[in-house]
Formats: C-alpha cells, sequence, structure tokens
C-alpha cells in the first residue's frame, strides 16, 4: 500500500548550544531523512519556564504554547540529547513536563517516542536516554522498544564515522517504521 501522507517527527534537542553535537545530530538526521519524512528540531526549549500549574491555565506561555503545538502536530517525537551528570538535561525534562499536561491529553499522549544521542563519555548518555524514556513513558508516549543509541564520543565526532551515522538515521527509519506497523 502506497501513501502520499509526509511523516513528520519532531526532536526535542537536549543541548542548547548552538554548534553541539547533539544538535549537528538532529540537524544530520532532519538533512538526511528518508521520503515522505520531516524533521523539524523544536526549536527554544531553553525560553519555556519550568512548568508550573499556576501558569499553565487558561492562559500560557508562548514558549509552552509553541512547543505543544509543534509536538501536536507531528506523528512521533525523537529526543536528541546528552547527558547532564548521569541524567537528561534540565530543558528535556521540563519540555516532556509541559507535553505530559493536561494529563492524558497532552501533546505527547500517544505519539511513538525514542530518546538517543552522544556524549564524550564511554557510556554515550545511555542513563539520560533512559530516563527520557522512562519520562515521556508516564506522560503518555508510547516509546519504542529496541531503539536505543548511545554514542559514545570520547574518540572524536560520531558524523565522520559511517557506521554511527547509519546507526543514528537507521533510529529514525525505526522509529518512522514503528508507527506504520501501529496503524497496520
Amino acid at each position: 500500500m502506497t501513501t502520499d501522507k509526509q511523516t513528520r517527527v519532531a526532536v526535542l534537542l537536549g543541548s542548547t548550544r548552538a554548534g553541539s553535537l547533539n544538535r549537528r545530530i538532529a540537524e544530520h538526521l532532519r538533512d538526511n531523512a528518508p521520503a515522505g519524512v520531516t524533521v523539524d528540531v523544536v526549536e527554544g526549549l531553553d525560553t519555556v519556564p519550568f512548568y508550573n500549574e499556576e501558569i499553565d491555565g487558561d492562559t500560557v506561555p508562548a514558549s509552552a504554547s509553541s512547543l505543544r503545538q509543534a509536538v501536536a502536530s507531528a506523528d512521533r517525537v525523537l529526543a536528541v540529547t546528552p547527558e547532564y551528570n548521569g541524567t537528561m538535561p534540565a530543558v528535556l525534562n521540563n519540555a516532556i513536563d509541559w507535553l505530559s499536561r493536561p494529563y492524558g491529553q497532552g501533546a505527547i499522549s500517544g505519539k511513538p517516542f525514542a530518546a538517543i544521542g552522544a556524549t564524550p563519555t564511554p557510556y554515550g548518555g545511555k542513563w539520560s536516554h533512559e530516563h527520557a524514556r522512562h519520562s515521556a513513558s508516564i506522560a503518555g508516549a508510547v516509546v519504542v522498544d529496541g531503539i536505543v543509541v548511545d554514542v559514545a564520543a570520547v574518540e572524536g565526532d560520531p558524523l565522520t564515522d559511517e557506521a554511527k551515522v547509519q546507526e543514528l538515521l537507521g533510529a529514525l527509519d525505526a522509529l518512522v517504521a514503528h508507527e506504520a506497523e501501529a496503524a497496520a
């Protein structure tokens, strides 16, 4: 069965640095997405205020509303993130908090989700990715089993290693394929 539907993937970037390795990974995925897939890197996570129920009412901060709209309009969500002190960066955790509300109806609810990324450590950010998957699951996302890409960037830039690049692109492909399988 052939479809002309464009699949949209919202990328939540855990690093706020302009030239970070994880931003470059996200941009590489965006620029090399397969036909029929649009990868949108959600910008401005660092401008979203820390979640507070008192400011999440009839009117929400514009940055939080924009985040929710970007994820609500996507077909799936991919976190591309480093690891800070053995867990996910605060901007990613805060984004998931905003996306989880209102409870049971948040923008991330029911969306296929995966977390990947790289760090200059031997562990490649595995705890950050595990924590992001766990938090997104609690928030209502559908965490796709088997997508685990924890790139140890100790030896240098993984984007210059074709095997690592294929592993990262494979994670995107698996996330896209998951929804196609679920819808079939």
